[in-house]
């Protein structure tokens, strides 16, 4: 995309409601000592399901943002995304006033919105029939509430999308908001992804496509990206939300800077609703734009976080399309799956990526692919396994891929003033 190259754009703030914790601390910590997310269900009875474990918030207190009654009226995934966002903007000490607010945006990605609230009324109306479905119900469950809410919360009236592209939302959400401070949209942006679809329908869902992990007996090592014995993804829920603001904005105000982000890319598979091609090709075509679009060769690449969902087929795809990419020097990457402890939050899981890919830039750390025991031959780059890693990261990439083909592929730098 032709931008103006004057135009940088920065993270200031990172907020995030993960299975690992609430806060970024929490969830940082958790990930840097290995931490699993993941547990038997206790949001419903699971015992009938073939996948019985998942990755769910589990230190989560609404009354910390809302009140009793507005809580009711809000599905988790609203509830998770305006949490993370209050935290992004504090912890960037963006002051969003009156006069600011048109120059500030919010673009949020979830894939699935609020699926529980539609299951709940549905047995409400088959059992108690229409009269007692209540009047929040299309604003519980509808895509846009998180990116609305936020808006209302902040009081942030520029630009205000919510995507909703499958497991690349957020990393969408990112880069569209990226694209809207380059090209003077706003000045800032609140961005990320948030889902909460732990539920019997949604479990049942992806069980009945065979996409879940079914090491009921073992939760914290099921989700196991790259490994020989992988058997399915977890699902789990949260939010990560991250600001984003013109580099003039930020220095204008003495902001700590966290990472500058400085590429986008996006593409289809155009091949099927569910599974990458073999070779991996929409992926690679993805990766390549992104370093077109930074204006950077491969070799300049430290660290990818990957979408390593730790499913048979995309954890195979993923690494043949980086070898496709980045030719021999892929052996030189470090590359790791966050996936492995805190499950894939779908929707969510881009904009939780992008969080962690911007404090492993500004901490210099590199979250390890836990439960990685026993390498697939065809998964044979460095995925840094089961220890975190310090090391000199200059840049990093952070990829998403979703149902029905679409990508999703952000480039950060190291923020070198």
């Amino acid at each position: 995309m032709a931008k103006n190259a004057q135009r940088r754009v920065v993270v200031t703030g990172v907020g995030l409601v993960t299975p690992l914790g609430t806060g970024t601390e929490k969830t940082w910590q958790g990930l840097m000592n290995g931490q699993s997310g993941i547990g038997l269900i206790t949001r419903f009875d699971a015992s009938a399901h073939s996948c019985q474990i998942a990755a769910e918030v589990k230190d989560f207190t609404p009354a910390l943002w809302f009140e009793k009654k507005q809580a009711k009226h809000l599905d988790h995934f609203v509830q998770y995304g305006i949490a993370a966002a209050d935290m992004a903007v504090k912890a960037s000490g963006l002051e969003i006033s009156e006069e600011l607010a048109d120059r500030i945006g919010v673009i949020t990605g979830c894939g699935m919105g609020g699926l529980p609230t539609i299951e709940e009324y549905h047995s409400v109306l088959l059992n108690r029939g229409p009269r007692r479905i209540t009047p929040f119900l299309v604003p519980r469950m509808i895509p846009n509430m998180p990116s609305g809410h936020i808006s209302m919360h902040v009081n942030a009236k520029g630009p205000n999308l919510a995507l909703s592209t499958a497991c690349a939302a957020g990393t969408h959400a990112v880069g569209e908001a990226y694209r809207h401070i380059v090209f003077g949209d706003c000045d800032a942006a609140i961005t990320g992804g948030t889902e909460s679809v732990i539920s019997p329908l949604a479990v049942g869902g992806f069980a009945a496509m065979k996409a879940l992990s079914t090491r009921n007996d073992d939760p914290e090592h099921a989700s196991r990206p790259f490994d020989k014995d992988r058997d399915g993804f977890i699902i789990a829920e949260g939010a990560g939300m991250i600001v984003l603001e013109a580099l003039e904005s930020a220095r204008a105000r003495g902001a700590e800077i966290l990472a500058e982000i400085v590429g986008y890319g996006q593409s289809s598979d155009a091949y099927h609703i569910a599974a990458p091609p073999e070779d991996g090709e929409g992926a690679v075509r993805c990766m390549n734009m992104a370093l077109r679009n930074a204006g950077m060769t491969p070799d300049e690449i430290d660290y990818i976080n990957a979408h390593g969902t730790s499913t048979p087929l995309n954890d195979r795809c993923e690494t043949l399309a980086i070898k496709t990419v980045f030719g021999d020097y892929a052996y030189k990457l470090a590359i790791s799956s966050t996936k492995s402890m805190t499950g894939h939050m779908l929707g969510g899981a881009g904009g939780i990526e992008a969080a962690f890919t911007a404090l492993t830039l500004h901490h210099q750390c590199i979250p390890p692919t836990m439960n990685l025991e026993n390498p697939d031959p065809a998964c044979d780059l460095d995925y840094v396994p089961n220890t975190a890693r310090e090391m000199n990261i200059r840049a990093a990439m952070s990829n998403s891929f979703g149902f029905g083909g679409t990508n999703g592929v952000i480039i950060m730098k190291r923020f070198a003033g």
